[in-house]
């Protein structure tokens, strides 16, 4: 239901985070029923879906950020931590090494190649289920299969180039050039199709094969004479098993800073209080007539002067400069906005970065059902 007395102006102000010099106040939320003497802030759905709402500001392949508006911090972050930890993603956890003669050490080279993010169909990559470990309660496991283990190969050897001779009486000293295979990348890992895994990633070809996200990645340097010959299992796991599993390279998020001008700020006062802001977060406009002319605005007497106005607070990163001048004492106010969560999300390639937030959901939308599940095998 909604609340009983209180006006949409003072339920604006119980919402923003107060962000003084030295301290910030108004910290926690207050909308909670019995807090305020005849008001009703029971939890509601009908109002949550009036006032949720999901603004998008970037969107690329691996690099998103959006807002989530009107939801609960502990919501948020419980988002936050799903894309860090709990979205099953695919990368290599065994490595079989058949023949490694190169300078890099065997579980070097094993622990650079876990790190190597993959990607492939998003249908086959959903298709994969988890792989089992065996245990001593499951001496078993789930056994190795197509359903559950993607089997990549790195067979290279470094040898001298067809026209080695040539370019050594030339004084010529790039490897890459005097030798074959003097440089590995992931681009020369192999994906072998096993069972099933054809009618989705397409015979091991294309771009619906397994495959690095970023194919230059360096794996290895070698000379002739030096080879690598490894046989890698690929599972799904959760980031809070292994960064490797963790499909964000980062995600996190951040309210949205407000910015109130109480008194005019003018002529070089104005120029200076917009250095304090990153660029474009505060403006200069001039002062016009019908300002100068209003009783009490203290514009009076300083038509076409310069005027600090707010122009975009989304880009202010809330550093407080402005309130370490003493010229600016009582003039602004700092603030962020309790319920406004403005997510950064960076993709390590595998999914595509809107995707990962819809991921999140159907974790948590999961992670519910076992929680109802729960209480109802409680209360029987």
């Amino acid at each position: 239901m909604a609340p009983g007395f209180a006006s949409r102006e003072e339920l604006d102000a119980r919402k923003i985070v107060g962000v003084n010099t030295e301290t910030v106040t108004n910290v926690t939320s207050t909308d909670i029923p019995g807090h305020y003497p005849g008001e009703d802030h029971e939890w509601d759905l009908d109002e949550f879906r009036r006032t949720f709402k999901v603004e998008f500001h970037k969107l690329t392949p691996h690099d998103a950020s959006f807002s989530l508006i009107g939801i609960d911090a502990s919501i948020a972050n419980a988002f936050r931590r799903i894309l860090l930890a709990e979205i099953p993603t695919l990368a290599i956890e065994y490595v079989f090494v058949h023949n490694n003669t190169s300078i890099v050490q065997d579980e070097v080279l094993a622990h650079r190649l876990g790190l190597v993010p993959l990607t492939g169909n998003p249908d086959g990559l959903r298709w994969l289920q988890q792989y089992r470990k065996p245990t001593d309660e499951d001496p078993e496991g789930s056994g190795v299969a197509d359903i559950n283990t993607i089997v990549l190969k790195l067979q290279v050897e470094c040898t001298k180039s067809d026209n080695y001779a040539e370019l050594d009486k030339k004084g010529e000293d790039d490897p890459r050039l005097l030798y074959k295979n003097a440089h590995v990348y992931a681009k020369q890992l192999e994906y072998v199709v096993s069972g099933r895994q054809d009618q989705f990633f397409a015979g091991g070809d294309g771009e619906n094969a397994i495959r690095s996200v970023h194919p230059d990645i360096l794996l290895a340097k070698m000379r002739p004479g030096q080879c690598i010959d490894m046989e890698m299992h690929c599972v799904k796991g959760t980031g809070a098993d292994h960064a490797k599993f963790s499909p964000v390279a980062t995600a996190s998020y951040r309210l949205l800073p407000t910015i109130t001008i109480t008194k005019p700020i003018l002529g070089h006062d104005a120029r200076k209080f917009a250095r304090c802001f990153p660029k474009g977060v505060i403006g200069l406009e001039d002062v016009t007539s019908a300002e100068a002319g209003r009783e009490g605005s203290g514009y009076e007497g300083h038509e076409g002067e310069k005027k600090a106005v707010v122009r975009n607070t989304f880009k202010d990163t809330v550093s407080r400069e402005c309130l370490r001048h003493e010229e600016f004492k009582g003039k602004v106010k700092l603030g962020r906005v309790r319920d406004h969560f403005i997510f950064g999300v960076e993709s390590t390639g595998q999914f595509e970065s809107d995707e990962l937030f819809l991921e999140s959901v159907k974790v948590l939308k999961e992670k519910c059902r076992v929680m109802k599940q729960g209480l109802a095998n409680i209360m029987r």
